[in-house]
């Protein structure tokens, strides 16, 4: 009985993940557009070092979840690493 009380719970959360990403996936494909003062500033021949100057600011906001990200995993790691001593 507890099997089977097993198996309904991991169909529903299989299912309701599956829901979600789904959404997850139309509301990105959705999102991908400019919005309206950067596509005006950077429209035209002349505008191109300001669209550089974007780009890399862009870059480097989201460069920084990632390093934030890799210096937690290392202190997990040291941590986890120094208890097993």
């Amino acid at each position: 009985m507890r099997n089977l009380e097993n198996k309904i719970e991991h169909r529903k959360s299989s299912i309701i993940r599956s829901v979600l990403l789904l959404f997850s996936l139309f509301f990105s494909l959705y999102s991908s557009s400019q919005c309206a003062m950067c596509r005006a500033s950077l429209q035209g021949e002349e505008a191109q070092a300001q669209a550089e100057g974007i780009n890399n600011g862009i870059v480097f906001l989201m460069v920084i979840p990632y390093v934030l990200l890799v210096v937690a995993a290392y202190a997990v790691y040291k941590i986890k690493v120094g208890k097993k001593n």
